[in-house]
């Protein structure tokens, strides 16, 4: 068991109905149980959360898709408080229950009748004169694609200080374990567990004959190069900006851990299963 939640975070999709319904459902049964809620706004990505107003929550819950789920982990992974997902959303790989499962949860939580797991961010910092520069941190993945169709983008490859070699692509996806089962997924990478610590870097459609998904592990450092036309860098499906030729993007494992609630030990594979409708035979 862990500590018991008195001081709750809420994060809700801003467009659907059902996310905000859930949201103040939840708020109600906090405050006949004395919990305290806060409403968090996922806003743009680049815009800081204050500190006053996540640093002293014990948990959040995300309702909506994996999108929300993902901007709820980005928002608060570096203060280390952990996420439930609510999945009002469609497919809702990541989160952890159905709507019809949150009177349970809040009793678990409420007791401290819960279980923490933890995934592996990915660290992304862009060297850019654009909007996009900075530091980034993802759960899914970073994006670097071709701005417009019909052109293909180049990017140098740099691995741990030394040039790899260079892709001709649509674009290059860099993903953590629980990323692999996304973008990374249907251009052709593998399907990563989530215990491990590392990161995957896949060509989108390459123009070369060396097509495959490379993996490095946790010390590592992947470069990706802008080298002859811009390129468009998206993270955890939002985008941040245009970047020139020149720019570099430096991904490495994340010192911060994302932390997701859990009520029961989630078999991995059998998760996969279940959300890809494989088939016993």
């Amino acid at each position: 068991m862990l500590t018991p939640v008195r001081r709750l975070g809420v994060v809700a999709h801003p467009d659907r109905v059902e996310a905000h319904d859930l949201a103040r459902q939840t708020a109600s049964w906090c405050a006949a149980h004395d919990i305290e809620t806060t409403l968090v706004e996922t806003g743009p990505l680049r815009d800081p959360i204050p500190d006053a107003l996540v640093g002293g929550l014990d948990a959040v819950i995300s309702f909506g898709g994996d999108g929300t789920m993902l901007r709820a982990v980005a928002m608060v992974a570096a203060r280390g408080v952990p996420v439930l997902g609510v999945n009002c959303g469609q497919m809702g790989y990541l989160t952890e229950i159905e709507p019809v499962g949150l009177d349970h949860a809040l009793v678990a939580l409420h007791a401290g009748n819960y279980t923490v797991s933890e995934r592996t961010t990915l660290a992304v910092r862009v060297a850019s004169k654009g909007v996009a520069g900075g530091e980034w941190i993802a759960l899914n993945e970073a994006v670097l694609e071709k701005p417009h169709p019909g052109r293909l983008v180049r990017f140098e490859v740099i691995v741990n200080g030394a040039s790899f070699t260079t892709y001709a692509a649509d674009g290059v996806i860099v993903a953590t374990p629980t990323g692999s089962t996304a973008y990374s997924f249907s251009a052709g990478g593998p399907i990563v567990s989530p215990r491990l610590a590392c990161f995957l870097m896949t060509p989108v459609s390459p123009h070369m004959l060396f097509d495959r998904t490379l993996v490095l592990d946790d010390h590592e450092q992947l470069d990706l190069l802008v080298t002859d036309r811009p390129a468009v860098l998206t993270l955890d499906g939002r985008e941040l900006g245009e970047l020139e030729p020149g720019a570099v993007v430096t991904c490495t494992c994340g010192v911060d851990r994302a932390r997701m609630i859990t009520f029961a030990p989630r078999d991995f594979h059998q998760i996969l299963k279940a959300k890809f409708g494989l088939a016993d035979r």
